[in-house]
């Protein structure tokens, strides 16, 4: 899951939001010790959920699509993709107009949170926010143009094309991995936080 899955799996806590959306950029034990419970509760649940979806079956079978090209960068891209398939999921979003409201609020949310934030979220939070990342995991362009961001933030990750290739090649087998993955983690994430 990327920002969309850590921002909904946060279930509208904006301490455990902020906490799970800064997560990639808090490293060690002793760097939570300076965070409020909240905060510090979403940077826990942000590695736990990191750890789950990386040993999941479905998300293993997805993986292998950007393995070949991509090697390690596989489970970033895999990762970005799913937001497509939750910011589309009806159960999830029933229409794009409750997909928006998620992401208005969230961005709310974070905002009264920034003192919080990292360096590094600080600098691309207003970009985030201003081309409304989360909702535009929704489209075809948007899955293109965040992999082109993922490819700008790894060093070392190929070119982002034949990734987006493949997610449009195995767009119905990457759903269903999708799938696969949801239920368990909602009902992982409920259990674990």
């Amino acid at each position: 899951m990327n920002y969309l899955g850590h921002a909904y799996l946060s279930f509208g806590n904006a301490g455990v939001l902020t906490g799970n959306m800064i997560g990639d950029h808090v490293k060690g034990r002793q760097a939570l010790e300076r965070y409020p419970h909240d905060v510090r509760k979403g940077l826990e649940l942000h590695r736990k959920i990191d750890d789950f979806v990386d040993k999941h079956p479905g998300v293993l079978r997805a993986k292998l699509l950007f393995r070949e090209a991509y090697g390690l960068y596989a489970g970033a891209i895999t990762d970005t993709v799913f937001d497509h398939f939750l910011a589309n999921d009806p159960k999830i979003f029933a229409t794009p107009q409750h997909l928006l409201q998620f992401t208005t609020d969230t961005y709310g949310l974070l905002e009264q949170q920034a003192e919080w934030h990292t360096e590094e979220f600080t600098r691309y939070f207003p970009y985030m926010k201003e081309q409304n990342w989360l909702y535009n995991y929704r489209t075809m362009k948007g899955i293109e143009q965040s992999l082109h961001g993922l490819h700008r933030r790894a060093q070392h990750m190929p070119p982002p094309d034949s990734a987006y290739a493949s997610f449009v090649a195995g767009y119905y087998q990457l759903n269903q991995c999708y799938y696969e993955l949801i239920d368990d983690i909602v009902s992982f994430v409920r259990t674990h936080s």
